[in-house]
């Protein structure tokens, strides 16, 4: 027997659609653009499943989920929205949305989730009553960028150990930051240690403290960042570095739950969450015998991936922009970006991702007097970037020998205004020879 879905969306269009869509499924659906028709029909008991906008001309849909949720506490809210940021998702999460879905949204995912969500046990978590911060710490409203706040969304609610994976200078720690601000234990310490800037020798007692006398040297107890993080977070950068035996003794913390420190006797409770990250492939790193398998599964336990930045390139205006309002706050001069230089930024394949162009940004503001950015600047910036290498993943990916090439040319012609074609296509045969030589070893 199908159920009754309560739809509220401004947009005509969308409500045609989820109604033919959902009809289809053998649901009744009653449709309204405004959030007072929603609520009456919430109120008189009827429904057994609301979709909601946000935006609406009487009402902002965030809003009436607590009250949904508190007059018909088993009653699931499915949010959508076109104001895709990490604040509505983890705003729609807090409130007591069931799933938030940004628009534009693919029509089988939202009749997947309409499944799932008149199937799933009922359950009636609290609503949280503070209100996160209004400075969003992730820019970017590309479908990439919406993967990763719903899946912080989801966490943050919890004390699951999450892995965060993604090359260098992707914001791997501004995510872990995010997921303790919107978290739980928003109230306790963030602790962040860097395990591949600390020498080996001293990583164990950064990391559980030492008693004094514990070694030469230790004249004075110290606390190690586990009881610095006692209620909080420890966030352990570049975990893929760290050594052999610290990862032992990492792995014997998570299972037993305590430690102690070095030269103590008395074990110490774990009261922290644990959020580890890496640029390197942990995968590989255990097949070569360089990290423990054990401890990988233990650490494992959400992952979460960050896009390159050249994977979600649609997001680099948005950062740009506040990266130069930043830049602006800070005192340097405010630019802008003409039409022309913004395409050869989205074009770029940013092998320092997010703070290559933070970076950039930030140069332009401080060395370049003109206040309207244009092409010619970029293309000096750029020409004068290493060059990036081909990755293995993009190599594997099967990207094809005539699009390399044809890539290759256009990538030097951007970069090498003014040179001939006769000379871009001799550096693009021989690089296309130079790979077809590697593939065939």
């Amino acid at each position: 027997m199908g159920a009754t879905i309560l739809v509220a969306d401004d947009d005509r269009a969308i409500r045609m659609v989820l109604n033919q869509a959902l009809a289809r499924l053998g649901h009744d659906v009653r449709m309204t653009g405004n959030a007072a028709t929603l609520w009456r029909w919430v109120a008189d008991g009827e429904g057994d499943l609301v979709i909601t906008d946000v935006i609406m001309p009487d009402e902002n849909g965030l809003d009436l989920i607590p009250r949904i949720k508190k007059l018909r506490p088993e009653l699931r809210v499915i949010v959508m929205s076109a104001q895709s940021t990490l604040l509505t998702a983890v705003k729609a999460t807090e409130r007591g949305a069931f799933e938030y879905l940004p628009k534009p949204f693919d029509l089988r995912e939202l009749v997947s989730l309409v499944e799932r969500a008149l199937s799933a046990p009922t359950s009636a978590p609290a609503p949280n009553p503070d209100e996160p911060d209004e400075q969003l710490p992730l820019i970017g409203r590309s479908p990439a960028m919406q993967e990763i706040y719903r899946a912080i969304a989801r966490l943050m609610g919890t004390d699951l150990t999450v892995m965060i994976t993604g090359e260098s200078g992707t914001g791997k720690e501004l995510v872990a930051r995010a997921l303790h601000d919107f978290g739980k234990r928003r109230s306790g310490p963030f602790v962040a240690i860097n395990m591949a800037a600390i020498p080996r020798e001293l990583i164990e007692s950064e990391l559980f403290g030492h008693e004094r006398g514990a070694f030469t040297g230790a004249t004075a107890r110290s606390m190690g960042r586990f009881e610095q993080a006692k209620g909080g977070t420890l966030f352990l950068d570049e975990i893929g570095d760290m050594p052999a035996e610290a990862q032992t003794r990492l792995l014997r913390v998570l299972q037993e739950g305590e430690y102690t420190a070095v030269g103590g006797r008395a074990p110490i409770r774990v009261d922290v969450r644990i959020i580890a990250a890496t640029h390197r492939d942990l995968p590989q790193l255990i097949r070569q015998g360089l990290f423990r398998e054990d401890l990988f599964y233990r650490l494992n336990v959400a992952p979460v991936r960050l896009p390159p930045l050249r994977e979600h390139s649609a997001d680099i205006p948005a950062l740009v922009r506040h990266f130069t309002s930043l830049a602006a706050r800070e005192g340097l001069p405010l630019k802008t970006i003409d039409e022309a230089a913004m395409e050869r930024l989205r074009r770029y394949r940013w092998p320092g991702n997010v703070r290559e162009l933070e970076n950039m940004v930030r140069r332009l503001a401080a060395l370049y007097s003109q206040e309207v950015i244009g092409l010619d600047v970029i293309d000096v910036e750029l020409a004068e970037a290493p060059p990036p290498a081909v990755l293995p993943a993009e190599a594997a990916g099967g990207e094809g020998l005539a699009a390399a090439v044809e890539r290759h040319i256009t990538d030097y012609f951007a970069a090498h205004r003014g040179c001939s074609a006769s000379t871009a296509i001799r550096c693009a045969r021989r690089s296309a020879n130079w790979t077809s030589r590697s593939s065939a070893a």
